[in-house]
Protein backbone atom coordinates (compact mmCIF):
# COMPACT_ATOMS: atom_id res chain seq x y z
CA UNK A 1 0.00 0.00 0.00
CA UNK A 2 0.81 3.52 -0.63
CA UNK A 3 0.00 6.10 1.72
CA UNK A 4 0.80 9.91 -0.52
CA UNK A 5 -0.60 12.91 1.53
CA UNK A 6 -0.83 16.61 -0.15
CA UNK A 7 1.70 17.58 2.48
CA UNK A 8 4.51 15.68 0.84
CA UNK A 9 4.30 17.14 -2.67
CA UNK A 10 4.69 20.57 -3.80
CA UNK A 11 1.82 21.54 -6.18
CA UNK A 12 3.01 22.63 -9.74
CA UNK A 13 1.81 25.90 -11.22
CA UNK A 14 0.41 24.21 -14.99
CA UNK A 15 -1.33 26.95 -15.74
CA UNK A 16 -1.85 30.92 -14.13
CA UNK A 17 -3.82 30.70 -11.27
CA UNK A 18 -3.99 26.41 -11.53
CA UNK A 19 -2.28 24.37 -8.91
CA UNK A 20 -1.89 20.53 -9.65
CA UNK A 21 -0.04 17.51 -7.31
CA UNK A 22 0.24 14.31 -8.29
CA UNK A 23 -1.01 12.11 -5.37
CA UNK A 24 -0.84 8.21 -4.89
CA UNK A 25 -1.04 5.92 -8.06
CA UNK A 26 -1.11 2.26 -9.05
CA UNK A 27 -0.01 0.54 -12.68
CA UNK A 28 -3.55 1.38 -13.75
CA UNK A 29 -4.89 4.73 -12.44
CA UNK A 30 -3.74 7.72 -9.87
CA UNK A 31 -4.81 10.54 -7.72
CA UNK A 32 -3.91 13.94 -8.27
CA UNK A 33 -5.32 17.47 -6.36
CA UNK A 34 -5.90 20.48 -7.90
CA UNK A 35 -6.67 24.01 -6.74
CA UNK A 36 -8.20 26.59 -9.17
CA UNK A 37 -8.52 30.39 -8.50
CA UNK A 38 -10.84 32.76 -9.23
CA UNK A 39 -10.75 34.12 -12.87
CA UNK A 40 -8.57 30.95 -13.72
CA UNK A 41 -8.57 28.90 -16.82
CA UNK A 42 -7.68 25.36 -17.56
CA UNK A 43 -6.91 25.64 -21.79
CA UNK A 44 -9.10 23.57 -23.94
CA UNK A 45 -6.52 20.23 -24.02
CA UNK A 46 -7.10 16.48 -24.50
CA UNK A 47 -5.40 13.34 -23.16
CA UNK A 48 -5.82 9.55 -23.83
CA UNK A 49 -6.63 9.20 -19.89
CA UNK A 50 -9.94 8.95 -18.46
CA UNK A 51 -10.98 11.16 -16.24
CA UNK A 52 -12.77 11.32 -13.42
CA UNK A 53 -13.25 13.93 -10.70
CA UNK A 54 -14.64 15.24 -7.63
CA UNK A 55 -14.90 18.97 -6.39
CA UNK A 56 -14.64 19.53 -2.60
CA UNK A 57 -15.27 23.33 -2.87
CA UNK A 58 -15.67 26.04 -5.16
CA UNK A 59 -17.64 26.09 -8.46
CA UNK A 60 -16.11 25.11 -11.91
CA UNK A 61 -17.79 25.31 -15.21
CA UNK A 62 -16.39 22.79 -18.03
CA UNK A 63 -16.77 23.75 -21.31
CA UNK A 64 -16.99 20.40 -23.65
CA UNK A 65 -17.76 18.98 -27.09
CA UNK A 66 -18.19 21.70 -30.03
CA UNK A 67 -15.51 23.21 -32.49
CA UNK A 68 -15.61 26.69 -30.89
CA UNK A 69 -16.31 28.16 -27.88
CA UNK A 70 -19.71 29.20 -28.81
CA UNK A 71 -19.71 25.54 -29.74
CA UNK A 72 -19.49 24.01 -26.44
CA UNK A 73 -21.84 23.36 -23.49
CA UNK A 74 -21.23 24.00 -20.37
CA UNK A 75 -21.41 21.98 -17.42
CA UNK A 76 -21.26 23.64 -13.98
CA UNK A 77 -19.66 21.34 -11.02
CA UNK A 78 -20.38 22.34 -7.31
CA UNK A 79 -19.31 20.76 -3.96
CA UNK A 80 -20.12 17.11 -3.81
CA UNK A 81 -20.21 16.77 -7.53
CA UNK A 82 -18.24 14.18 -9.23
CA UNK A 83 -17.86 13.99 -13.31
CA UNK A 84 -16.08 11.61 -15.76
CA UNK A 85 -14.33 12.81 -19.04
CA UNK A 86 -13.69 10.28 -21.45
CA UNK A 87 -10.23 9.50 -22.86
CA UNK A 88 -9.33 11.73 -25.65
CA UNK A 89 -12.22 14.50 -25.26
CA UNK A 90 -11.64 18.06 -25.59
CA UNK A 91 -12.27 20.07 -22.62
CA UNK A 92 -11.25 23.03 -21.44
CA UNK A 93 -12.48 24.47 -17.42
CA UNK A 94 -12.86 28.02 -15.69
CA UNK A 95 -13.57 29.16 -12.10
CA UNK A 96 -15.94 32.08 -12.67
CA UNK A 97 -16.57 32.07 -8.96
CA UNK A 98 -15.39 34.29 -6.04
CA UNK A 99 -13.62 31.05 -4.31
CA UNK A 100 -10.99 28.84 -4.89
CA UNK A 101 -12.05 25.35 -6.00
CA UNK A 102 -10.57 22.56 -4.58
CA UNK A 103 -10.81 19.02 -5.59
CA UNK A 104 -9.79 15.59 -6.61
CA UNK A 105 -9.07 13.76 -10.18
CA UNK A 106 -8.20 10.23 -10.78
CA UNK A 107 -6.68 9.37 -14.48
CA UNK A 108 -6.41 5.92 -15.82
CA UNK A 109 -4.21 4.88 -16.97
CA UNK A 110 -1.97 7.21 -14.59
CA UNK A 111 -0.80 10.45 -16.11
CA UNK A 112 3.29 9.50 -14.71
CA UNK A 113 4.77 12.64 -16.12
CA UNK A 114 2.52 15.40 -17.23
CA UNK A 115 4.08 18.17 -18.80
CA UNK A 116 3.12 20.74 -16.34
CA UNK A 117 5.09 18.96 -14.10
CA UNK A 118 8.45 20.24 -15.06
CA UNK A 119 10.59 17.38 -14.27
Amino acid sequence: MERVSLTDREPAEAADGVHLALLAGTDSMNVQHFEIEPGAVVEEHSHPHEQTGYICSGELTFLVGGDDRDGRTEIVCGPGDSYAIPGDQPHAAENRGDEVVRGIDVFSPPRKDPSWRGE
